[in-house]
């Protein structure tokens, strides 16, 4: 019959590996050309459970509680937190390597445990000593933490003797829902029940069990689908506030390197590391989405019958992406090294350091948002037809180049204004 495939052909349908000429699968070539080293991965004993309900997290919206439970109270869970509060003290580097394996499995939980590490940084920083018998119970303890703090966010504190009461939402709390804490910033008002001024913003830490707290399934992206980034709302809630603290708010980074901190790796600002950590998402994800369709591209045939792996644009689309994660893991890894050696050293981080590790992320999560494109434009309407694993990689990555800590925008006009000797803006 005209147009049939030959008998020892696969069918257009089929979707089976075809080996090179070397006998290696496409799954064998990308990842020999882009290891990821995962060797004393704390994470390594939950990998398979956790790529195994990573399409049903994406249906459901939530990550499976055996999952969560099984993580929560491990070293994982630690790694931020220095030994002088019953951390592991991880280096920067090997926390990305981390998050890199999760997201390459289950992006939306690697997001959530992102989140966990970089706010629990963020905490310890902002809280100080004084805090330190209340940090290390958090982190014996194993304890899940996270920070509805993000764009939107409204809460304020009615001052009644030596409490706060508090009122209003926080939003943008990634992994809330499966939290021990959370962390909140609200502004103290007066009698009026405005905000007073000049503005008077605390900060504390609250268990999500509180009276008057409610976490509100709001998060309703294309993607990340199961990372709970929902909204909490307070509800007259007492806070005492002598365990509140002044916030930094938008001068954080410079407040840090002169605040007494519980460990110096604390003076490094939570931005900038939740960029490297991002990034190395990224990567992960990235290179599990290439190493599929590597796989696949064998079995796949065009319209009129031809192997698709023949076609020379297949192929340079295929050859770019692969130069464009190997040169944005490299990026990385050396943004961290350089963090890490600065932490070993002793040495506080001043501003260009911390713009420098936010650019050099930036752009390789630029690189990596190019190299998604064009994986997408070699899978074609195929991929829009069948949806599947590059469907929701696919969406999974859309929430990683606009976050706002490492979104090109905010982070190429600030390090514009530095090196135009202008001030910079507050975020």
């Amino acid at each position: 019959m005209a147009g049939a495939p030959e008998a020892d052909e696969p069918t257009p349908t089929s979707a089976a590996s075809e080996p090179d000429d070397l006998g290696l699968t496409g799954l064998e070539l990308v990842e020999h050309f882009s290891p990821a080293p995962a060797e004393g991965l704390r994470i390594a004993p939950f990998l398979d459970a956790i790529e195994a309900q990573a399409e049903t997290a994406d249906q459901t919206r939530s990550v499976s509680s055996e999952v969560i439970e099984a993580i929560r109270g491990t070293d994982f869970m630690r790694m931020s937190a220095t030994r002088n509060i019953g951390g592991v003290e991880e280096s920067m580097l090997h926390m990305g390597r981390e998050l890199e394996a999760v997201a390459a499995r289950c992006p939306s939980l690697a997001w959530c445990l992102w989140n966990h590490l970089c706010v629990f940084h963020l905490f310890v920083g902002s809280v100080g000593p004084e805090q330190q018998d209340f940090l290390t119970h958090v982190v014996t303890n194993g304890q899940w933490v996270s920070f509805p703090g993000g764009a939107r966010s409204s809460v304020y504190g009615r001052v009644e003797g030596d409490q706060a009461i508090l009122n209003g939402t926080g939003r943008w709390g990634t992994g809330a829902r499966y939290a021990d804490y959370c962390g909140v910033a609200f502004a103290i008002t007066g009698d009026d029940g405005k905000p007073v001024r000049p503005m008077d913003i605390r900060f504390t830490i609250l268990p999500t069990t509180t009276e008057g707290m409610k976490i509100d399934a709001s998060w309703d992206g294309a993607g990340l689908r199961a990372s709970a980034t929902d909204d909490v709302h307070y509800t007259d809630v007492p806070v005492n506030l002598s365990d509140c603290v002044a916030w930094f708010g938008a001068n954080r980074a410079e407040s840090l390197r002169t605040v007494p901190v519980v460990h110096h790796r604390y003076r490094e600002d939570w931005v900038g590391i939740s960029d490297l950590w991002l990034s190395f998402m990224a990567v992960g994800l990235v290179r599990r989405a290439l190493a599929e369709a590597a796989d696949a591209a064998g079995g796949r045939r065009v319209i009129i019958g031809g192997k698709m792996v023949d076609r020379p644009t297949v192929q340079v689309n295929f050859g770019r992406a692969a130069s464009l994660l190997a040169a944005a893991a490299a990026a990385t890894e050396a943004a961290c090294n350089e963090v890490d050696r600065r932490i070993a050293a002793g040495v506080v981080p001043d501003e260009a350091d911390y713009l420098r590790q936010m650019a050099v992320t930036t752009m390789a999560v630029e690189q990596l948002d190019e190299a998604m494109s064009l994986l997408h434009r070699t899978q074609g309407g195929t991929a829009l037809r069948e949806g599947g694993a590059f469907d929701r990689r696919y969406r999974d990555f859309r929430a990683m180049p606009v976050h706002i800590n490492v979104h090109q925008d905010r982070v190429t006009h600030q390090l514009g204004r530095h090196l135009l000797g202008l001030e910079l803006n507050p975020f």
